[in-house]
């Protein structure tokens, strides 16, 4: 995806998150009209502090849908308080779209070998349980394949050795990032080079 399209996708946020919280309708987006799974983050700023982080993991709605859905939860995040119009001037809104998830096919003992940080996301589901992290998250806090694996159990409600048993599924994505540098500030791709 192209940098303008990926600044087009964060001024649209952007627009959703900041009429949603002032009781306002944002009308949905020209083009942008393919299945994509999408998350919008929210973080404070200048300290970087997550606020808010909601997506649609499958291809399953179009990414001009997805993303308004998307950015409107990622302000009623569940972790949080809801997000209120004065914060708006002091988060900035970052847009992951993301690649259909594929189920690993190596088995538990080679997923360190299969999972790449700073590239793949993961996806962990067992029976009803599913956890997902953003390819970006290992990055942030240093985490090694191991320790994102643990993590993304942890986040579905599983033992954080559930990835070693064959019954739970693990599926990897990839992700490209865009960012506001600062709230309404200029829109960067966001490299991820673990």
């Amino acid at each position: 995806m192209k940098l303008e399209e990926g600044e087009k996708l964060v001024r649209y946020a952007r627009r959703v998150i900041e009429n949603h919280v002032n009781g306002r309708d944002t009308e949905e987006m020209e083009n942008f009209d393919e299945k994509r799974g999408v998350f919008v983050t929210l973080h404070t700023y200048p300290d970087k502090m997550l606020r808010g982080c909601i997506g649609i993991p499958e291809p399953v709605m179009l990414l001009n849908k997805a993303i308004k859905e998307a950015a409107i939860s990622a302000c009623h995040d569940p972790r949080f308080p809801p997000l209120s119009r004065e914060e708006t001037d002091s988060v900035v809104v970052e847009v992951t779209v993301l690649t259909p998830p594929q189920l690993l096919k190596c088995k538990p003992e080679e997923y360190m070998e299969c999972i790449e940080i700073g590239k793949d996301g993961l996806i962990v589901e067992r029976g009803y349980y599913r956890g997902l992290l953003l390819p970006q998250v290992p990055v942030e806090y240093g985490w090694n394949v191991e320790t994102f694996l643990r993590h993304t159990c942890m986040k579905a409600g599983l033992p954080v050795d559930a990835w070693k048993d064959e019954k739970t599924r693990l599926y990897k994505f990839q992700g490209e990032i865009f960012a506001e540098e600062e709230p309404k500030g200029r829109v960067i791709r966001v490299e991820t080079d673990g």
